[in-house]
């Protein structure tokens, strides 16, 4: 691709050459939202028609965690919003407002709640992926979210508001090309992040093939034996920052701040949840809390009532980018029998461990793992030729999913570079490559 570049004089004197102004209402065949059916959770099936909720709608990308199902006759009642192909879906109320994505094939049919609408373009003037990433542009974002709060007492857009929303596009063939150019970054990242999975999955099923046929009590092959995870690690408990002292926003001299939420139920790095930061010129006192790649992050809390985090871990795989919160346990490898992070990140993801190991909580209105506890947690320790063996094989793939989240990131900063660019008009694609 080759592009012109505008200067900031001719942007600021007039609208990108051939581009036009227009309105979400003038450019829509539809903008609309659904409701919630009747029942509670009852309502909701294991299988049916896709009911899409504000959930499931993540800027750039969808997720299945919490989508729910209805039957043919909830689905005839709320038929006027059923999802076609191409549609762009956006929240309209809540903390997610203004969220954006696209709607995957494999979830259709489908409708949407009434926190979520539904935008339906006229293809033949605005293409529905162009309109995603346009609503996608952090500038665009910002001035959607100052719109959901200009009134009332919960963040909301409403259909009017989206209907008067202005927008500043180019001629279709340029928005094509545009929509082509973001979707291959998005493409890549897809891939990458698919091919993560399988080699998380890979690993977990060698380490269940090697270790997860013995449970204490059973008869183990010689050298191996029960311990305790204190054995073989070391642990610090996270450190107790003061409110005042986080920030909302990142800088280049700011660390991140590891918290609970940056760790997935059933276990995984969150690399998206992270909200606070902290000074790195205040951090000089903190150097054990500064995380490295291969530190395990544990949840040592959760509520009683929806028990999903506690035990769990994320690995880290960057080097003195994150700082790590109380309530948060940081694990390192120490040991001299080859035990290393793989070996440690798939048994504390490992369901006999967890359950054993939440067997030990103090249980109130929270869950809580106490240091001790965590440390005195019982595995199978296996003997050290068999450590290093599948170290030989497992730490490949953990070396080769952490390049691949590096090169995710990579690709997600090019991306929102360009965005920005190339939907004001300052980053043009040559007409005549169209």
């Amino acid at each position: 691709m080759s592009v012109d570049n505008k200067s900031s004089a001719e942007r600021s004197r007039s609208i990108p050459n051939g581009w036009v102004e227009t309105t979400l209402g003038e450019v829509c065949l539809k903008i609309g939202s659904g409701s919630t059916p009747r029942g509670g959770n009852e309502a909701y099936k294991k299988e049916g028609i896709s009911l899409i909720r504000s959930q499931n709608i993540l800027d750039f990308d969808f997720s299945y965690n919490g989508l729910a199902f209805i039957d043919d006759e909830q689905a005839s009642k709320l038929s006027n919003v059923e999802i076609f192909d191409d549609d762009v879906l956006i929240n309209i109320t809540g903390d997610s407002v203004a969220r954006v994505c696209s709607v995957p094939k494999e979830v259709l049919p489908a409708r949407v709640n009434q926190h979520v609408s539904i935008l339906r373009t006229v293809k033949q003037e605005l293409n529905p992926t162009f309109l995603k990433y346009y609503l996608l542009n952090p500038i665009y974002k910002r001035y959607l979210l100052i719109l959901a709060n200009s009134g009332g007492t919960r963040n909301a857009l409403t259909k009017s508001m989206l209907e008067m929303l202005e927008l500043t596009i180019p001629p279709i063939k340029e928005q094509t090309a545009i929509a082509k150019i973001l979707t291959a970054f998005d493409d890549k990242i897809e891939n990458l992040q698919a091919q993560n999975k399988t080699l998380e999955t890979t690993a977990q099923t060698i380490f269940k093939e090697w270790f997860g046929k013995y449970q204490i009590g059973d008869e183990l092959p010689d050298g191996w034996r029960v311990g305790k995870l204190g054995e073989v690690i070391e642990f610090i408990n996270g450190y107790a920052f003061k409110s005042k002292d986080l920030l909302k926003e990142p800088t280049e001299n700011t660390y991140k701040v590891f918290k609970m939420g940056d760790i997935k139920k059933g276990g995984g790095f969150n690399q998206n949840k992270t909200k606070s930061y902290f000074k790195r010129e205040d951090a000089m006192k903190l150097s054990k809390y500064i995380l490295k790649n291969g530190d395990l992050l544990m949840s040592m809390t959760d509520m009683k009532d929806a028990i999903s985090l506690l035990g769990h871990t994320a690995l880290m795989i960057y080097d003195n980018e994150y700082i790590v919160n109380q309530r948060v346990g940081l694990i390192r490898v120490k040991n001299d029998i080859n035990i290393d992070y793989p070996f440690l990140y798939l048994l504390t993801n490992d369901k006999h461990f967890i359950a054993n190991l939440r067997g030990r909580a103090n249980s109130g209105v929270q869950v809580n793992l106490s240091t001790q506890s965590i440390k005195e947690s019982q595995f199978i320790i296996p003997n050290k030729e068999t450590n290093i063996k599948f170290d030989a094989i497992a730490k490949p793939l953990f070396e080769k999913r952490k390049h691949n989240y590096i090169e995710i990131k990579t690709l997600k900063n090019t991306r929102d570079t360009l965005l920005p660019k190339l939907m004001s008009g300052s980053l043009r694609v040559k007409m005549s490559e169209l």
